[in-house]
């Protein structure tokens, strides 16, 4: 039988009412506050504007002239086509209010899926806790209200884990059509999008199969499932798996007619064949790149940008020796015109195999974890008015404690989660094997940036909800009218 809503009751209905009202206000009151269109924005609105006026998936260079790209994978440049074509061209403030539209409709998935994977005694308070949690959460908020792929990406999370977790309680074709298109719409978003899909489809396949608690039970029970019982949901599977493989099919065929590469998601470094990669400057800044300092000052000016020996970090210099060989190298980067060349890449590649023969377990390791752990624990102001230099009190009083007060927020939502993990609800391990396979993703970039985890807060607030709602019902049971 087909479960209920989690908020069809009148009390419950407006408890989600003013949960969505007050997420919505958030999230339009960050975007009359932040809102601005620079960088990627720009990049997709570019490719956007060309799809429509030129039917070419290109960007522009400084004279005009269109040149085919395969740097974005063509999800977003497509959804904000569709925004320009319906609202006019760059109108980059409609497609963010299309977002915070599609993402509460995400904290509302989010909810029923809690409902959906909590154990029947606490289901609702749940479903109620995940709502606020997720309506209220700054950190995805603040990107609903820019013309980035972090909010559809969110969205699509959404989805799939709702269409998942219906699809188990009743394995019909709704649910397995919105999960291929959500899994589907992440990998065409962003290539990282793909994992979602990849931990996911798991489960998915074995939906109609029992749920073995013991492995000595396994060939009794698995003799449950019929083979009759069987051809609907893999001719289901079948059907979704095609309708997936499509676009990305096309989008494969595409870039070997036009650049005669393989490339079915988009290149790591976001570069068009023929172009560049440095490879031995990005292997330096492995050898050093900590946290978002080194990527905003550093990573993100390079090259074609100033760099000075004293915006490094103390951990880039391991000797006087390496420090003059930087200095040199520095110098003589800035000599060629800020711009990078074969033979300073060359340079970059020896200075980077020297310092990770001398320390390479520092290089392998503890750097790929701390930047991982840099991603998942400091405050998540990135796209706010506050220095980088947040923790500096006698700068800035008020920025450092808001900073601060973020940190304790982010720390809020992870222990929640990992509260609501011990509960062990239903989908845990997959929620677990994306986070943690996210995770070791997020170790091997050269450059962290805190927003690469946020793909992993649908999970959170999931798990978040189910710990609260498992407190907040132990505590009703508790009360005087409980007991009496």
């Amino acid at each position: 039988m087909e479960a209920p809503s989690a908020f069809r009751e009148p009390r419950a209905f407006f408890s989600a009412l003013l949960a969505i009202v007050a997420g919505g206000g958030l999230r339009f009151w960050m975007l009359r506050k932040f809102f601005e269109v620079n960088g990627d924005s720009q990049l997709y609105g570019a490719m956007a504007k060309n799809l429509l006026l030129h039917w070419r998936y290109a960007v522009s260079d400084g004279t005009g002239m269109l040149h085919s790209t395969l740097i974005r994978l063509p999800g977003y440049p497509l959804s904000l086509a569709l925004c320009f074509r319906l609202f006019g061209m760059e109108n980059y403030f409609a497609a963010a209010c299309l977002q915070i539209l599609l993402e509460m409709l995400g904290c509302l998935l989010l909810a029923e899926v809690a409902w959906r994977v909590s154990p029947t005694s606490f289901r609702a308070p749940a479903a109620h806790a995940t709502l606020w949690l997720a309506a209220l959460c700054p950190f995805t908020a603040i990107y609903a209200a820019e013309p980035l792929t972090e909010a559809p990406t969110l969205f699509a999370i959404a989805l799939a884990l709702w269409a998942l977790a219906r699809y188990q309680d009743k394995a019909g074709w709704g649910s397995a059509l919105a999960f291929t298109f959500a899994v589907t719409y992440a990998a065409l978003l962003r290539p990282d999008g793909a994992l979602v899909g990849v931990v996911l489809i798991l489960p998915m396949v074995f939906a109609p199969f029992p749920r073995f608690h013991r492995i000595r039970e396994m060939r009794e029970r698995w003799s449950m499932v019929s083979i009759e019982r069987l051809r609907p949901h893999l001719r289901k599977v079948l059907v979704c798996l095609l309708l997936a493989l499509t676009p990305f099919t096309l989008w494969t065929v595409r870039n070997w007619s036009v650049f005669h590469v393989l490339e079915p998601l988009a290149p790591r470094y976001a570069t068009d064949p023929g172009e560049n990669t440095w490879p031995g400057w990005q292997s330096w800044v492995k050898t050093w790149c900590l946290d978002f300092i080194s990527t905003y000052q550093v990573y993100w000016d390079m090259p074609g940008g100033p760099l000075d020996v004293k915006q490094l970090p103390s951990r880039a210099i391991d000797s006087p020796a390496q420090y003059a060989e930087t200095t040199r190298l520095l110098a003589d980067y800035e000599a060629n015109g800020e711009e990078m060349s074969p033979e300073l890449d060359a340079r970059f590649t020896q200075l980077a195999n020297e310092r990770i023969a001398a320390h390479p377990l520092r290089s392998h390791l503890w750097l790929p974890l701390g930047r991982m752990a840099d991603m998942w624990v400091r405050p998540r102001v990135d796209n706010l008015p506050i220095d980088l230099d947040w923790w500096e009190y006698k700068h800035h009083h008020v920025e450092t404690r808001f900073s601060w007060f973020y940190v304790g927020l982010n720390a809020f939502y992870l222990l929640l989660g990992l509260a609501g993990l011990l509960l062990r609800p239903r989908l845990w391990p997959w929620m677990l094997l994306y986070t943690v396979l996210r995770s070791a993703l997020l170790c091997t970039i050269e450059a962290p940036e805190a927003r690469y985890t946020l793909e992993c807060f649908p999970m959170l607030l999931v798990l978040g909800g189910v710990a609260l709602g498992r407190l907040f019902s132990a505590k009703a049971a508790l009360s005087p009218a409980a007991r009496a």
